[in-house]
């Protein structure tokens, strides 16, 4: 029986994308001819697939011109390609996705990353976020077949359209037996205790320049900040003013397996992000997942679905607030509390067991293999795709 395609769409450059490298990989695991399709920029890392991948090279990089031209020129690759299901991640994507399913009649899944309507960089552009809630109040009512990553923003999407959504968490996979490299290896202090934050979305408001300033009052600790963001620049020069390059050093964008290495070898991971948008409130960074399989403790701060996890695991310990002394003194208790620290650990382990890809997979095989089943009806049966189909 020939496979039946898959074309899977996302705005970014997909090599640090790990949602949807693990989304494929199961679909492609089912035997889905899998098409991914991204961006292509002058950092994009190089990516190696056992699919076909698609990076599109644009002219524009950001705004409401880089949205257009993604739109328009994906909306064209989706309508001229051979496809049985569209898949598509995030609201950015959503529009040619859904003009190409219905010129098309197929069905289309819809993966909500995040609140995206909720995003702290729209919240003060009135005609931006209204052109967004526009598109999302005339698509998603006609959406039948519904992701996203937590409960949290499943209810605000059943709130808002009566819609009840599939909880596909951004869980690691089981972590593979690696060779653990060296500090000196991987050139950081061996002497201090090492802490960790990570991510791909370095931005204002994550609590990361408090963090910073947090840095002046510990000694013997050294901070480890891995990805990007916008708030970068402004980090790596409050760095320089404060005179703590020898206790933060800065990684930028590498492969998972690659950052896993570092944060192995943390004491502490960081996860301290301020409820100051709709979206942050309701977030489940990557990056908590990461250290659980890492099998470190974790410093965070109480956002809803944080808090549930780490007081469900007892995992690790929480700010009150974002004061740069306080991060510190809870940062100074974690790591001189030896036995607590070590009890924490121990629960990572056990909640890396639960909290895996292989276990969270099934979600999606589960919607996937209903499609299939309702394709192989109507074809059984000899009916016409309706237009609707799977919208």
């Amino acid at each position: 029986m020939q496979k039946k395609k898959i074309i899977i769409s996302v705005t970014n450059d997909l090599s640090t994308d790990q949602r949807v490298k693990k989304v494929c990989g199961t679909l492609n695991a089912m035997n889905y001819d899998i098409l991914l399709i991204g961006r292509k920029r002058h950092t994009s890392l190089k990516l190696k697939r056992p699919y076909q991948t698609k990076r599109m090279r644009l002219v524009f990089n950001k705004g409401a011109l880089f949205y257009a031209e993604f739109n328009i020129r994906l909306f064209i690759l989706l309508v001229f390609s051979k496809v049985d299901i569209y898949h598509a991640n995030d609201l950015d994507t959503l529009l040619a996705n859904y003009l190409a399913a219905i010129i098309r009649r197929k069905p289309i899944v819809y993966d909500s990353h995040e609140y995206f309507t909720g995003v702290p960089e729209i919240q003060n552009k009135k005609l931006v976020k209204k052109v967004w809630q526009t598109i999302e109040q005339f698509i998603f009512p006609k959406l039948k077949h519904i992701i996203t990553v937590n409960q949290s923003i499943a209810q605000l999407f059943k709130d808002e359209y009566n819609k009840d959504l599939r909880i596909l968490r951004n869980v690691p996979n089981k972590v593979e037996t690696l060779k653990l490299k060296s500090k000196s290896e991987l050139n950081i202090a061996e002497d201090k205790d090492i802490i960790i934050t990570q991510g791909a979305g370095i931005n204002i408001n994550r609590g990361i320049e408090e963090l910073v300033e947090a840095m002046q009052y510990l000694n013997n600790v050294c901070l480890i900040i891995i990805g990007d963001g916008d708030v970068i620049p402004q980090l790596k020069k409050r760095v320089l003013e404060l005179k703590l390059e020898n206790s933060i050093i800065f990684k930028g964008r590498m492969p998972y397996h690659e950052m896993m290495q570092y944060t192995q070898h943390a004491k502490l991971g960081i996860t301290i992000d301020k409820d100051t948008n709709t979206n942050y409130k309701y977030s489940l960074p990557n990056k908590l997942f990461d250290f659980i399989h890492a099998g470190i403790p974790i410093l965070a701060s109480k956002i809803i679905e944080v808090e549930k996890i780490i007081k469900n695991y007892q995992i690790g310990l929480f700010i009150n607030n974002h004061e740069p002394t306080h991060i510190a003194n809870q940062i100074k208790y974690a790591l001189d509390n030896k036995e607590l620290m070590s009890e924490w650990k121990s629960n990572t382990h056990h909640a890396s067991k639960e909290l895996n890809w292989e276990i969270e997979e099934n979600t999606l095989k589960d919607l996937y293999k209903k499609l299939k089943n309702k394709a192989l009806h109507i074809v059984a049966l000899n009916i016409p795709y309706p237009a609707n189909y799977g919208v």
